[in-house]
């Protein structure tokens, strides 16, 4: 058998070490046996069979390889070049509680993409509790999973063109910011400049890609929050209009973090940080506005302060 290249362009990623002998992966997950729409590998082994939802489900459970059995250390995910991809860090083994009852051996473990993790949050929440929980998220940088465009999951792409075409789309945008930039105090007590960021943000996203390679709608929304807090809402504000959820209590009970938080089913109580030193970022909406210099902590989460 011929030894393959280290990077195969119709995978998107660079293949390592033994998996070089092997064949080329079949396009259908072993774990669900479906067809594989976002596909991941795990490590340290290295092999490819698997849907990355289908082995993060399965890796809460058994932290092995479904194939070798080898103890997993890590899930790589979304790869973009050989260079460019995601990673999710299996938990150590002493890091999680022992269930409480365990499957028969004879059951298959298939599960369903639909509902690939616990969310671990609560079906019914209030607006305050909702809210120190997105806080949270910004204090530990925690960005949600990517979810892979199927007609499973119903997430759907879009493009600056899409965007400015669809004002159902431009109104879920709205109301997903209207409760996420209360997490910045200075927005929050100022309805005014809350708005005027709302429609600040949209025009940008009806010409630019909310993600580019340039980092362009980054940079512009980062002379108001911050560059660390810039991307973390980008990235959250992208997964919620890729989402099929309507009702943002729809979102907070489906949305996956990078951590798993075991054995609670509460929202996590918010940390309270004292304000380090923070560089002034100009407020710089319109040039016909007052001066305004906002003070990020090193969390992202900023306060305002006139000149």
């Amino acid at each position: 058998m011929e030894v393959q290249n280290d990077y195969d362009p119709s995978l998107g990623f660079r293949i390592k070490g033994k998996a070089k002998l092997r064949e080329a992966p079949q396009d259908t997950c072993v774990i669900c046996l479906d067809t594989v729409t976002e596909r991941a590998v795990a490590v340290p082994c290295n092999h490819l069979n698997f849907d990355f939802l289908c082995l993060l489900s399965w890796s809460q459970e058994h932290p092995s390889c479904p194939l070798c059995k080898a103890p997993l250390t890590a899930i790589e995910y979304d790869w973009r070049s050989p260079t460019d991809r995601k990673v999710y860090t299996i938990p150590k083994q002493d890091e999680t509680p022992k269930t409480p009852a365990v499957a028969p051996a004879t059951s298959r473990f298939r599960p369903s993409r639909r509902r690939p993790a616990t969310s671990h949050r609560p079906l019914h929440t209030t607006p305050d509790a909702a809210l120190a929980f997105r806080r949270r998220i910004y204090a530990d940088q925690n960005y949600s999973l990517h979810v892979g465009t199927n007609r499973t999951s119903q997430y759907r792409n879009f493009t600056p063109a899409t965007f400015a075409a669809s004002p159902p789309l431009q109104s879920r945008a709205r109301l997903f910011m209207r409760r996420e930039l209360l997490v910045f105090d200075f927005l929050a007590d100022n309805n005014a400049r809350l708005g005027f960021l709302i429609e600040y943000i949209v025009a940008i996203l009806k010409t630019t890609e909310i993600k580019d390679a340039s980092g362009s709608a980054s940079a512009l929304v980062a002379e108001f929050l911050s560059p660390n807090a810039a991307s973390l809402f980008l990235h959250e504000l992208e997964a919620w209009l890729r989402s099929p959820y309507e009702r943002l209590e729809d979102w907070d009970r489906h949305v996956q973090l990078n951590y798993f938080r075991k054995g609670t089913s509460t929202y996590p109580k918010p940390r309270i940080r004292s304000p380090g030193e923070g560089r002034h970022i100009p407020y710089a909406m319109s040039r016909s506005l007052l001066p305004l210099n906002i003070s990020c902590d090193r969390s992202g989460v900023g306060k305002s302060a006139y000149d």
